[in-house]
């Protein structure tokens, strides 16, 4: 047997497990192979010949047209492995080293694109490359063909003008954006590219007859695209698209930097914001084509949740399905119902809504993109499961077809052997079979898309009168008698006041200076929200809190499609609004926690402390290090977002008062790791870290964030300020900062004090993070922001006042150097279990306590001041420390907590008080806070009617007398 037969054995077979009509057609075209050519090919090359010539008419043409391209492909191995990350330049590099002249380009881009198109196509329907290969591969082919002829003309051009420089002398270079999917690295086979010309600055080249730089790289880019787009005797290399340019058509070819920043600030339009997504450097100045791209992100990418891009896309979608009828496009597996651009669509209509806020969206790739989603909890994991199966499943398709014969069609095919060529190629039996399986990906897309983008529909169901008679109520078309009526039915009590504030908002400025693109938002959703409060409770109180943040957001209109897009979220704003103005202020301020309102599921379930740092570590991760601005802005967002979620599961008794304040605690604390991560970062950047010798050995210096009050005894509010005291380390010698500016490491935490309190007070668009309370540090407020350990030790133990110890029972270390954080405790345990003389303790309490109330306590007729008052929480609260500082020297445990309801079993425990006492203080303790959570909710002071708590108070009152004795006389 000679060495071919066992090669041609393994080819007659192959074609005879070839559908039958697809056997003749091959079968004559391998009578053009020479037995030269098939000796070279390794055997399962041969072997999978005849079913890739079956499926693809572009291969079998270039491989009969030219054998000696097949056998250079058999002989170099290439068809068997794919190529690294610049195979593609590598090897166009070298086919066009030796070149001179634009016809010799032209004719080398040609044949290379020819050469690896065929291998291309033949691993694909081989099976012997990924869906991923094949379109990154086409799009590393284009890339490589753009930026090596750009090379190549730019020498060439050079050569003639000179080189252009801008107006202090710097060299310039043009830069090529792709745009869509080749931007995206997701070329389809036999896609056009989309392309945008620029340049850095306007100047001169330095030749002997100088030319304008826009002069220059226009010619360049006219070169450019002829030497990829005109048609020659060896065919084209690409077609060209430049419509997606600045002003399209009619504008320039090339665009300077500047030029481009202006058209896209001023004229810009919402299609070319969903065009620039994609954008990606695909040829000459890489780093400056970087960095105006990320220019021009503020365009792409707007600062908050941008809602509006949902009825844009929607018109694009719109557009297109006119497009599609009217030219019968049905069967478009891209454009028809069910096809790959709506698949695009759900992805890009994400990024362009959350990328301003969500970096991690910001990419290119569609697959990708729907994986965050996913991860994100933007998108179902079934649904980004089945839209990422459909989209491979039709890029495939697209692929295989546009292989049948290199032409750009989305159509699926009429001739009934091209039909059983793209049902062999996508490895059905027939084409029936592979249309069902297409009909079922399309009806599953379909589903999604719809979903996501079909316009909600205003009026209850079964109801046609009410909200044409709310729009025209809000549009003013009805008298004042007839809208009173309309309002009362609607479900106001006071349906004149409500008529007043709906004109009043109808007729003020903001609404007046609304484009007609925000005007016609605010039409739509008012019929819709005035029904909704209406029917919800309270709505004359509703109504106004509304309408208030309805005002404060009127010109960021993306808010107005938020609610317009979602009726889920408007019924939420309004039953929070409902419960608590205090929300409502809070949405009104940070309009962006809108966004919150979408899913029922987040919004009442607030975060536990892992998960919120995975969150807020998530979220510091997608902003530049250096970016303490943005950085501080996401802190606040974050903590505004989940104090939201809390009030939230507050408000519809999702949640019990001592797990409120128990989130609420965690999110302080979780911010306050994340500030001092950052401010130690951003200090250490500049000064180095701070150390110290011990015995000879450099060691560095920590610092820790001592909490007092009721971030201290986890007992924190919706409003309640941070009390914090800063502790470091100061031991060993040369207490200096290691970095190339050194300081003495009291001066680096000095500044680095500075940094945290900056980012947790002041003032920024997204609000104050955390009012801070500095003066239960040594001293007060005469002392140092920072204290070193031996100095706080000290005054602890030498100088602190009671009313200072009773301060430190609350305290607790919550965030910082663990081993400093010990040494801390060791030092709080110290100080509080001194043992100390109880009588004079108990005086000292008491007496405080008195001044206290004296001072603060509400002093009204029938007023209970909760917190300040007699039998209120502060005299539980005094009672405690009282028994917290008599008792530990004999009970150490009463350390082991710092919140008044543990506290309080523990000195049960030790037989300070009886089970009964602590049972009753514990109960009026926890009705006194869950009462002012919910006036914090109403936005009221923490005062009720005296007669309110008047059980709880009286017997609050009756033991204090017994545990602590009658008040001074003299106070």
């Amino acid at each position: 047997m000679t060495p071919s037969e066992p090669s041609q054995s393994a080819l007659h077979e192959a074609v005879a497990s070839l559908p039958e009509p697809l056997r003749e057609p091959v079968r004559i075209a391998l009578q053009g192979l020479d037995s030269e050519t098939q000796r070279s090919a390794a055997e399962p090359v041969l072997a999978s010949l005849p079913a890739v010539w079956a499926c693809s008419n572009f291969i079998t043409r270039a491989c009969r047209r030219d054998p000696k391209l097949l056998e250079e492909l058999f002989e170099s191995g290439d068809l068997e492995r794919s190529y690294p990350a610049d195979g593609y330049r590598t090897r166009l590099h070298q086919w066009t080293a030796e070149l001179s002249g634009a016809a010799a380009l032209k004719a080398a881009l040609r044949r290379f694109r020819c050469r690896e198109m065929v291998r291309i196509a033949w691993r694909d329907l081989a099976g012997w490359a990924e869906l991923d290969d094949t379109l990154q591969g086409l799009s590393a082919l284009a890339e490589a063909c753009i930026n090596q002829a750009l090379a190549c003309l730019h020498e060439w051009l050079r050569e003639q003008w000179g080189t252009p420089r801008d107006a202090a002398g710097e060299p310039q270079q043009m830069i090529v954006l792709g745009m869509g999917k080749l931007g995206g690295r997701e070329l389809n086979f036999s896609s056009d590219i989309d392309l945008i010309f620029c340049y850095p600055e306007p100047g001169h080249t330095d030749g002997t007859r100088p030319l304008a730089n826009e002069e220059y790289f226009t010619r360049l880019g006219r070169q450019l695209i002829a030497a990829l787009d005109e048609q020659t005797p060896d065919g084209q290399a690409f077609r060209v698209d430049m419509r997606l340019r600045p002003y399209g058509q009619s504008g320039p070819l090339v665009t300077s930097f500047n030029g481009m920043e202006i058209y896209y600030q001023t004229q810009g339009r919402e299609w070319e914001r969903y065009a620039l997504i994609k954008a990606r450097v695909v040829g000459g100045d890489y780093e400056r084509g970087g960095q105006l791209l990320e220019e021009l992100m503020p365009f792409v990418y707007r600062r908050y949740l941008d809602y509006g891009a949902m009825e844009s896309l929607r018109a694009m979608k719109a557009l297109v399905a006119r497009e599609v009828q009217r030219k019968g496009l049905e069967d478009n597996i891209k454009l028809g119902r069910g096809g790959i651009r709506e698949i695009e669509f759900i992805a890009q209509v994400f990024q362009l809504i959350r990328g301003g806020q969500e970096r991690a969206l910001r990419r290119r790739g569609l697959l990708a993109v729907l994986d965050c989603l996913a991860a994100q909890g933007q998108l179902p994991r079934f649904a980004q499961n089945e839209l990422s199966q459909a989209y491979r499943f039709l890029r495939r398709l697209e692929n295989r077809l546009q292989m049948i014969d290199d032409r750009q069609t989305h159509e699926l095919p009429s001739d009934a052997l091209d039909r059983l060529r793209l049902a062999h190629a996508m490895g059905y039996p027939d084409y029936a079979t592979l249309r069902r399986q297409l009909d079922g990906w399309r009806q599953k897309v379909q589903e999604h898309f719809d979903q996501v983008f079909v316009a909600p529909q205003g009026g209850s169901a079964g109801d046609d009168t009410e909200p044409d008679a709310l729009a025209e109520l809000w549009q003013g078309t009805a008298t004042a008698d007839e809208a009173a009526e309309r309002l009362a039915a609607a479900g106001f009590e006071k349906p004149a006041e409500a008529h007043e504030r709906l004109t009043a908002l109808h007729h003020s400025h903001g609404c007046r200076a609304l484009s007609a693109q925000g005007r016609n938002r605010l039409d739509r959703l008012m019929p819709m929200l005035v029904r909704a409060i209406g029917g919800g409770r309270c709505p004359d109180a509703t109504l106004p809190r509304v309408l208030q943040l309805l005002e404060s957001v009127a010109q960021r209109t993306a808010y107005l499609a938020l609610l317009n897009e979602h009726p889920l979220a408007l019924s939420q704003l309004v039953q929070l609004c409902a419960g608590s103005p205090w929300i409502a202020q809070q949405l009104t301020r940070h309009p962006i926690l809108l966004d919150e309102l979408l899913d029922p599921r987040t919004l009442y379930a607030p975060l536990g402390r892992d998960a919120l740092q995975r969150e807020l570590t998530q979220r510091l991760e997608d902003v530049p290090p250096t970016d303490l601005e943005q950085q501080m802005e996401v802190l606040r967002h974050c903590k505004q977002t989940n104090n939201l979620r809390v009030a939230a599961a507050d408000l519809s008794g999702a949640v019990p008062l001592m797990v409120v304040s128990d989130y609420l605690t965690d999110i302080a604390e979780v911010v306050l790791e994340a500030v001092l991560s950052l401010a130690w970062r951003h200090v250490s950047d500049r000064y180095g870290q701070p150390t110290g010798r011990v015995n000879g050995a450099s060691v560095q210096q920590g610092l820790v964030i001592l909490a007092y009050g009721k971030l201290g005894s986890f007992e924190l509010g919706y409003g309640s300020d941070l009390d914090l005291v800063f502790i470091h380390e100061a031991h060993g010698e040369q207490q200096m900062t290691d970095g190339a500016r050194p300081v003495d490491n009291p001066v680096f935490f000095a500044r680095l004090v500075q940094r945290i309190i900056h980012i947790l007070t002041t003032p920024t668009p997204g609000g104050v993070l955390y009012a801070v309370d500095t003066r239960l540090r040594p001293s007060g407020k005469a002392g140092l922001l920072t204290s070193s350990l031996e100095a706080f030790s000290h005054y602890q133990l030498h100088q602190a006042w009671t009313w200072e110890h009773q301060a430190l029972v609350r305290s607790r270390v919550v965030a910082g150097s663990p081993h400093l954080a010990k040494a801390v405790e060791a030092i709080r345990r110290q100080v509080l279990t001194r043992r100390r003389d109880s009588q004079s303790l108990r005086r000292e309490v008491r007496q405080m306590r008195e001044r206290m109330r004296r001072e603060k306590a509400a002093d009204q007729p029938g007023v209970f001041d909760l917190k300040q008052d007699r039998g209120g929480i502060a005299d539980i609260e005094f009672m405690v420390q009282y028994g917290v500082l008599a008792c530990a020297a004999e009970n150490p445990a009463l350390l082991r907590y710092t919140d008044n309801i543990r506290l309080l079993d523990e000195l049960s425990s030790c037989g300070w008080i009886s089970a009964k006492q602590a049972q009753v203080l514990a109960e009026a303790y926890r009705a006194y806070r869950a009462c002012v959570h919910r006036l914090a909710l109403q936005e009221q002071p923490a005062r009720t009617a005296a007669e309110t708590l008047q059980t709880q108070r009286d017997r609050v009152a009756e033991l204090w007398l017994e545990l602590m004795g009658a008040d001074d006389e003299n106070g």
